[in-house]
């Protein structure tokens, strides 16, 4: 057998949990289910996307400047990598500025769950 509980009234808790009371007819869901819970913004993600931006435009810069010959080069073999590691590292950069600005500006279809947090 087990043993019944016992009921104290007017006793409060002292845990500061912040309890819902029940709905009085129990079909197995409770409005607190469907609550949305803030949006958590990933800012080392968004700092990261900005600084994989700023080195990618730079870096396109200056491979278009190489290229053009607006900047003397010893060895123009070297003007073309410049300019693809600028592509490569500006284009996620770019993508997760974008998703971060439309997140925030709230657009349909873009959130900060599709930008990857490190704090996980």
């Amino acid at each position: 057998m087990m043993p019944a509980r016992s009921s104290v009234a007017g006793v409060q808790p002292s845990s500061k949990v912040k309890y819902s009371k029940l709905a009085d007819s129990d079909d197995g869901y409770i409005d607190l289910q469907f609550k949305k819970s803030p949006p958590k913004v990933p800012y080392k993600a968004i700092a990261l996307a900005t600084v994989l931006f700023l080195i990618g435009s730079l870096l396109i810069v200056i491979g278009a400047l190489l290229l053009t010959g607006y900047i003397e080069v010893t060895d123009p073999n070297r003007t073309l990598p410049v300019l693809i590691i600028g592509i490569l590292v500006f284009l996620p950069g770019f993508y997760h500025l974008r998703i971060a600005y439309y997140a925030s500006k709230g657009y349909r279809g873009y959130s900060y769950d599709d930008i990857p947090d490190f704090d996980d």
